[in-house]
């Protein structure tokens, strides 16, 4: 089994990006972050002649928004809200054999990382907080959970273009990072891409639009990731982050994480 996941900023306005992706990887299922699209506008056509026919979306107007583009149905849907919030950042989908995939949005968080100042960094880390005490509680049922997204932290020295200088900037601050493995550790989940990557090695998925030449620069974030549970760990063969796909032609600012699973 392939899976791939991509923050696409815009699944409308990146339906073509979309087709290719699927077209050149090939992946059982595809997960979306930021689709910025409500469900009855959702581009379910032009996915169906892609041969990607079963859909689980969970979008809003504008802004945030999750999908998930499957080959075959899967067993069982759901969404889930955090915070107190209808968002529309969490959608989760039981694959044959039971296997739990989650496809999670984290909040951005601002500029400000001060939850007393800022009441995005405040939402981000209860977001994080939430998704640990509840998945704490969810690993005993569900020992095979597969979770892929966007989720907003860069948690390594070596998946920030600089460790010292973006220690005080959201996604690499120590409180988030610290929430993030506490999350992580939670779920009993381990990183299926550092699997064949080591810690010592530079590793991003997002590369900012203001950078006229992000190659260049090479000023990126680790910030999307795909989680396995510790009984899944060994059956992840290949993990790759396709960071051509940056030079798409208005691409969006995330690249694909894609992972096979035997």
């Amino acid at each position: 089994m392939r899976i791939a996941t991509w923050n696409i900023n815009s699944v409308r306005l990146r339906i073509d990006l979309v087709r290719r992706l699927l077209n050149e990887m090939s992946p059982d299922i595809l997960c979306l972050q930021e689709t910025k699209a409500p469900d009855e506008a959702f581009p379910d056509e032009a996915l169906a002649e892609a041969g990607y026919g079963f859909i689980h979306k969970h979008g809003m107007k504008g802004y945030n928004g999750v999908a998930m583009i499957a080959r075959a149905p899967f067993v069982e849907t759901a969404v889930r809200n955090w915070c107190e919030r209808q968002d529309c950042r969490h959608a989760v989908a039981t694959l044959p054999g039971g296997t739990e995939l989650h496809n999670v949005y984290v909040p951005a968080g601002g500029d400000v990382p001060d939850p007393a100042l800022n009441d995005k960094f405040a939402h981000k880390l209860r977001f994080l907080d939430e998704h640990a005490a509840w998945f704490a509680e969810r690993r005993a049922a569900h020992p095979h959970m597969i979770l892929v997204g966007d989720l907003n932290v860069a948690p390594l020295e070596h998946e920030v273009w600089s460790h010292k200088q973006l220690l005080g900037v959201v996604s690499h601050t120590p409180v988030e990072v610290q929430k993030y493995a506490a999350w992580q550790q939670a779920g009993h989940f381990r990183d299926a891409v550092r699997k064949f990557t080591p810690a010592s090695e530079k590793l991003y998925s997002w590369w900012s639009y203001r950078n006229r030449d992000w190659k260049a620069s090479n000023r990126g974030r680790r910030l999307d990731h795909i989680w396995v549970t510790q009984p899944l760990i060994d059956r992840v063969t290949r993990a790759e982050i396709l960071t051509h796909v940056r030079d798409w032609e208005r691409g969006s600012d995330h690249v694909p994480v894609v992972v096979d699973i035997d």
